[in-house]
């Protein structure tokens, strides 16, 4: 088994230490070798041969050098650790602000010495993660709470008319009826509630698959369903093949579609129109200011000035237009009509051509 890892700091000074002590063997040799004396002295006249003296420098260069070199290469092994141990001081200062990080604690702008510039850009995009953190955090605060409200509303309305019938001892049948078939009213929209949350849960997770799939079809499923709808319904759908989640787009246009007969005036009209790769979807209506646009591909934010005001939805279907949208990659338009109503484009990215070779072309048709 190994032990821990060196830290970054210690090994950044052990690499500067022996590039130190390469680079001193290698200067030490080359300045010490022209140095480097060997001298034969022959003894005077008369001397026995024995008497040769033979002098020489190696030894004492070599001493020198070497203590010069150990004391140089302590010396680089402090400064290395001293040098290691400032230049990692901004990282220190990011690893403190990423560990401080929860739902909570999301720490303002990390302060990095302008001279680091690459600490510098990731201490930005460490900011701008804090960032896009505390907006998803105020956002999932803000939907749950709004959740909590749509889903506690009917629950209370069901439970007061429960119990108000059942503390009425003159209660005949038919009030028991009537009082049931509320209860049952309120269920469903609770239940409506649910499967448009667990809708747009799905679209704000991405996609697992996509598969071919033409908007003129959902779009036809979809008014087909509506027929009976009190607006008049005018449609213009030619082929557009997109590729997606095939339950999530149904969802896209369902959403879309409602939304323009919901938010109507009496007498009013709706168009449905599929080209190319994106689909359409106008409707007259209340006037919608330009800054209310932003506010309505919210969850849980309704047309109009007042947004207690129920008209058959929970505020939900333009929310789950826009994850559905993002998690396809298409993008969303919208523009209000100057007398009233809005006009709303969904245009995904091209669909291979591969999965369409064989698809016949749709004709224009009109309801």
């Amino acid at each position: 088994m190994t032990g821990p890892a060196p830290r970054l700091v210690t090994r950044l000074a052990l690499l500067h230490t022996g590039l130190f002590l390469a680079s001193g063997v290698v200067l030490l040799a080359v300045v010490d070798l022209p140095l480097l004396t060997a001298d034969h002295v022959r003894p005077a006249p008369g001397s026995p041969p024995s008497a040769d003296v033979h002098t020489s420098n190696v030894p004492e260069v070599l001493r020198y050098s070497a203590v010069a070199l150990a004391v140089l290469v302590l010396l680089s092994a402090v400064l290395g650790w001293l040098t290691a141990h400032r230049a990692l001081r901004p990282l220190r200062a990011l690893t403190a602000s990423a560990r401080a990080i929860s739902a909570s604690n999301l720490p303002g702008r990390v302060p990095v010495d302008a001279s680091y510039r690459e600490f510098t850009e990731l201490a930005a995009t460490l900011d701008g993660l804090t960032r896009r953190l505390a907006a998803s955090f105020a956002a999932q605060r803000h939907f749950v709470a709004n959740a909590s409200h749509e889903l506690r509303t009917p629950v209370a309305a069901q439970r007061t008319l429960l119990e108000v019938t059942l503390a009425d001892p003159d209660a005949t049948a038919a009030v028991l009826r009537a009082a049931c078939l509320q209860a049952l009213t309120l269920g469903e929209e609770q239940e409506h509630l649910i499967g448009a949350l667990l809708t747009l849960a799905h679209g704000q997770r991405g996609l697992d698959r996509r598969e071919p799939v033409d908007l003129a079809d959902v779009a036809r499923a979809v008014v087909r369903a509506r027929a009976a709808a009190e607006l008049r319904l005018h449609t213009a759908l030619a082929s557009a093949p997109v590729a997606g989640d095939p339950h999530l787009i149904a969802s896209l246009v369902t959403n879309l579609v409602d939304n323009a007969l919901r938010h109507n005036v009496a007498g009013g009209t709706a168009e449905v129109t599929t080209a190319a790769d994106r689909i359409s979807v106008g409707n007259t209506g209340p006037v919608i200011h330009p800054q209310e646009l932003a506010r309505l591909f919210q969850p849980f934010q309704r047309h109009g000035t007042d947004r207690t005001r129920h008209t058959g939805g929970h505020g939900l279907g333009l929310a789950i237009v826009a994850a559905i949208a993002d998690a396809h990659g298409a993008t969303i338009t919208a523009h209000p009509r100057p007398h009233g109503g809005l006009d709303i484009t969904v245009r995904f990215p091209p669909a291979p051509a591969a999965a369409w070779e064989d698809r016949p072309e749709l004709g224009t048709t009109t309801a």
